[in-house]
């Protein structure tokens, strides 16, 4: 086949770090909001509070991309698995696409996390602000977010 790929056990095989250690950063990223949860859960129990109120939105959307983040390496690596047994099975074109598809879902949990970031990000500025009295509302750079 001229102009396709070839591609070996070991060209797949490459993700498997990235890959593992993405989904190692995801989950202390999840255990840390999980124990961030627990603690304001607790304090609102103890002394209901507006502002406690106001932070579990943002909480629960960072807890739907973790999620979202998790799956999509979890699924880079299944895929990526498929892929190798492709290989084995000298299925080329198959293991190409599959090599790709674990390559898209590696992108797409990388695009979310760059998402939490910027949502944790804002967070932690707004709380800074309202330490140093300011309004991070004017900043340009904030407003994308």
């Amino acid at each position: 086949m001229a102009g396709t790929m070839i591609i070996d056990v070991s060209t797949p095989s490459i993700l498997f770090p990235a890959i593992s250690l993405l989904l190692l950063a995801f989950t202390n990223r999840f255990l840390a909001l999980a124990s961030l949860i627990r603690n304001l859960h607790d304090h609102y129990k103890r002394a209901p509070d507006a502002l406690v109120l106001a932070q579990i939105g943002n909480l629960r959307n960072r807890l739907l991309l973790i999620r979202d983040m998790q799956a999509c390496g979890v699924s880079s690596l299944v895929v990526c698995i498929l892929c190798i047994g492709l290989v084995l099975l000298k299925f080329q074109l198959g293991a190409l696409i599959a090599f790709v598809i674990s390559l898209v879902l590696m992108f797409l949990a990388l695009a979310l996390s760059l998402r939490e970031i910027l949502i944790s990000t804002r967070a932690l500025e707004t709380h800074l602000a309202d330490i140093e009295e300011l309004d991070v509302r004017d900043q340009a750079w904030h407003k994308h977010l």
